[in-house]
């Protein structure tokens, strides 16, 4: 497995080693002695898989609280998605820094550490989107940031559409500043 760091510490992109021959190929897709070596999570305890019907179509930017705070990895099994991390660990030297990777078919994977918000858009119809992730869903500390935060300035590559109440009723990170300010 080949693990290519990002501009943001701690965001990784994976490409597995894909052996080809008259049947087709084979790539491994996790080796936890691999993401050891590379001083990655290895422990993953819930996989998810996400289809969205239209072009445009934008989720994100979510990820988990303390004390459950999750790894992901993300995978684009189908079609094409323009996937997006904003490091939101205020004590990183990246803090409300974002960057985009492409992801599709045969792309590898992108590893998003704890503390990062994810979200991505869907570049063609019928997307699935395969997620790794290391702690089971906890409602309560589900969290995320709006995708068109004016703190992140997230420049999408096409018109949101199909974006849910829930992602567009997260608060905008300079209203979270202020509350806790006072």
């Amino acid at each position: 497995m080949i693990f290519d760091d990002t501009s943001i510490p701690g965001v990784v992109r994976i490409h597995g080693a894909r052996h080809v021959d008259r049947r087709g190929s084979f790539e491994r897709l996790f080796c936890a002695e691999s993401f050891a070596a590379a001083g990655l999570e290895q422990t993953f305890l819930q996989t998810s898989l996400s289809r969205s019907r239209r072009v445009g179509t934008l989720r994100g930017m979510h990820l988990q609280a303390a004390p459950r705070e999750e790894v992901k990895i993300v995978r684009c099994l189908v079609g094409r998605i323009y996937d997006v991390v904003a490091d939101l660990r205020p004590w990183s030297p990246t803090y409300l820094r974002w960057e985009a990777h492409v992801l599709g078919q045969g792309d590898g994977a992108l590893y998003v550490p704890r503390g990062v918000a994810h979200g991505f858009q869907t570049l063609t119809a019928g997307a699935e989107v395969l997620y790794e992730i290391s702690e089971p869903f906890a409602p309560e500390l589900s969290i995320g940031v709006r995708y068109d935060d004016p703190s992140l300035s997230i420049a999408w590559p096409l018109p949101p559409v199909n974006v849910s109440d829930r992602d567009l009723a997260f608060p905008l990170l300079g209203l979270r500043a202020e509350a806790r300010a006072s």
